[in-house]
């Protein structure tokens, strides 16, 4: 039963710099960051294969933002640059637990969810 928690959002200004943590209580596989604002469905943001060694972002953030991990501590990181109001959003950390060493991009693949981190960005 691997659960993961995520933290580290907050209130920022426009251009400010954010970094949200994924800390899973085992081994996990394919991760990912997602994120939701109300009334709006859950959209990719990014995402990395097992061994770190491929990435993959939504057109939105690419530029922006960089997801990186750390399997000897179960994490994963997004680190979050030159923000923007449309950036706004509660931030979900996902993973698998099937083995692999490939990049998942949709919410589908997944198979555990962190709780969620809210992120905002004032104009």
């Amino acid at each position: 039963q691997v659960q993961l928690v995520s933290s580290g959002g907050g209130l920022v200004q426009a251009g400010g710099s954010l970094r949200v943590s994924c800390t899973a209580s085992g081994r996990t596989y394919a991760m990912g960051w997602f994120r939701q604002a109300p009334g709006k469905e859950r959209e990719f943001v990014a995402a990395i294969n097992w061994s770190g060694t491929s990435t993959t972002y939504s057109d939105s953030v690419k530029g922006r933002f960089t997801i990186s991990r750390d399997n000897a501590k179960h994490a994963m990181y997004l680190q979050m640059n030159s923000l923007k109001p449309e950036d706004t959003a509660a931030y979900y950390c996902a993973a698998t637990v099937w083995v692999s060493n490939v990049v998942a991009v949709t919410g589908a693949e997944y198979d555990i969810w962190g709780q969620g981190t809210q992120v905002t960005v004032s104009s």
